[in-house]
């Protein structure tokens, strides 16, 4: 019986592990926090940052890192989920104003963006060399 058990966990485990692993992005439009929330509190209870390389999405895990590339002029960003949002339906993910300065949609006020959820591993040595730079 207990190791039925402990078969049973260990295969769940083994599975759940596997699911998290996998390759999620998505596309959307994103916009960006106006510059008045500086210093306001997030979901997560930091304070927002304009000058942060961070985004609100409403289901990711807080500290997931996101790669955001511009569909219209090939920029990207990484960026570190640390609240929840947006809060319109229309939009899939609310960036830092520093993040949406970097990929190029403040002009606009928005922009359609691939994201892809990365591994802190498997960043782009670049991205995270500019990326610490800004925060």
């Amino acid at each position: 019986m207990v190791k039925s058990i402990f078969l049973l966990v260990l295969c769940c485990v083994t599975t759940l592990t596997g699911i998290a692993k996998e390759d999620k992005s998505f596309e959307g439009k994103a916009s960006f926090y106006a510059k008045k929330f500086n210093g306001k509190r997030t979901s997560s209870g930091e304070r927002y940052k304009n000058n942060a390389l961070t985004a609100a999405h409403r289901s990711l895990p807080f500290g997931t890192l996101l790669e955001v590339t511009n569909k219209a002029n090939g920029k990207k960003t990484v960026v570190r989920v640390n609240d929840r949002g947006p809060h319109r339906k229309k939009i899939a993910l609310d960036l830092s104003y520093a993040a949406a300065k970097k990929i190029g949609i403040v002009r606009s006020g928005v922009g359609y963006v691939r994201v892809r959820v990365v591994d802190r591993q498997a960043i782009d040595s670049s991205l995270v060399a500019s990326n610490e730079g800004m925060q």
